[in-house]
């Protein structure tokens, strides 16, 4: 077999948006013709993927009657069944109808807010009927084209309302569900609110329940703000709070591309899947991403694929990187300590820092020193060639 074929085990899931994405874009109508979320059910078990998620009209039409959203749910289940295909994850479309042009939860307007709550609420279960764990909060319009329309404490204030709200509401429903927050710094608005992960850990930890609110990161929002993904991955993870993940790739300072995952920066790509590999994160591998405009569903599927065997493939890299004797022989050098730091470092005391203060470094000395990146760097890029 394939040793980059994906299994369950792998956990790679997409979202319905992504693999049914029509190829619209401001400039261009649609180049596909739109699939069913039973046929896309089908065509994600085809290509080998794991699970599925979806915002709550991307499942039921907004306008959908009771009737008509009981008929769609049930043949959805019938395809789950039939595939084997999973609901990890599920998140509510606040963006798209005409009501949230000036937001949802920070709109001026209350019933718009009210509106958000309620439609929140409905989305929150449906997904948990169709076993959802995790619940993601993008905030595609909570944002402003210009700051003379609402104080940005207020919104901020209002941000937390909501959030505080729904945890509640979670809590009285007796549900297994945590929420994650995904930061985005502007597009469709000019700016966003709680633009990078790092604002959204900060913002979490003013909350009525904090443990129940973690972070979801997107490769294509830190890159769209210049920032090193890796590291807001990073800082997500040892705080407790990287509760979902979502996989693409994406130059600097564009538009949202959303692009195949490892398509663009390699390098980015393999350390970030060798983080997640080398910590053991436990949760899907989301690839919120789009096929080319250029493809039809054939072209699709290759996304799809591409996007998972590419993963597998760097997670081979990364533990070749782990194993390569002058990486880590390497590493051990850059590391070495001989323990003559230890007695000043650590919790502070008031001899720790006397001590400290005294001691006489030799800075010339630790100033002349060589680190060898650049050979590293370099064995990193010869892995990630395949001529080592």
């Amino acid at each position: 077999m394939d040793p980059y074929t994906p299994k369950p085990e792998h956990k790679f899931s997409f979202g319905l948006w992504t693999v049914g994405s029509v190829g619209r874009d401001p400039f261009g109508a649609p180049v596909r013709d739109p699939l069913s979320p039973v046929e896309l059910v089908y065509l994600l078990a085809e290509v080998g993927a794991y699970g599925v998620n979806f915002h709550d009209n991307d499942l039921i039409p907004i306008d959908a009657t009771p009737a008509e959203a009981e008929a769609i749910k049930r043949e959805f289940r019938k395809a789950l069944e039939a595939t084997g295909i999973q609901v990890p994850m599920a998140t509510t479309n606040l963006f798209g109808d005409p009501i949230f042009k000036d937001g949802a939860f920070t709109s001026n307007d209350p019933k718009v807010r009210a509106y958000a709550l309620q439609k929140t609420m409905r989305a929150i279960d449906l997904g948990v009927e169709f076993g959802a764990k995790v619940y993601v909060f993008w905030g595609g319009r909570e944002g402003t084209e210009t700051d003379a329309c609402r104080d940005p404490v207020t919104a901020i204030q209002r941000m937390r309302e909501a959030m505080n709200f729904l945890c509640e509401y979670v809590l009285d429903q007796g549900y297994d569900l945590k929420f994650a927050l995904e930061a985005k710094p502007n597009e469709p608005r000019g700016d966003i609110y709680l633009a990078t992960t790092g604002h959204m850990l900060a913002f979490i930890e003013t909350l009525d329940h904090p443990e129940m609110v973690g972070v979801n990161p997107e490769v294509a929002h830190e890159h769209m703000a210049g920032l090193n993904f890796l590291h807001a991955v990073a800082q997500a993870w040892e705080a407790g709070k990287l509760f979902h993940i979502d996989l693409n790739d994406q130059y600097p300072g564009r538009y949202d591309q959303d692009f195949r995952f490892g398509s663009r920066d390699i390098k980015a790509t393999f350390f970030l899947v060798k983080f997640l590999e080398d910590v053991g994160y436990p949760g899907p591998r989301h690839f919120d991403a789009h096929a080319y405009r250029t493809e039809d569903y054939e072209g699709v599927k290759d996304f799809a694929r591409g996007c998972m065997r590419t993963y597998l493939i760097l997670k081979e890299k990364a533990a070749q990187w782990n194993a390569d004797p002058e990486i880590q022989a390497l590493l051990a050098e850059i590391n070495a300590d001989d323990g003559s730091m230890a007695p000043y470092m650590g919790s502070y005391t008031p001899q720790k820092a006397s001590a400290l203060k005294a001691f006489p470094f030799d800075r010339q000395a630790l100033g002349r020193r060589g680190w060898k990146y650049e050979r590293l760097d370099q064995l990193t890029v010869e892995i990630l060639l395949g001529v080592r």
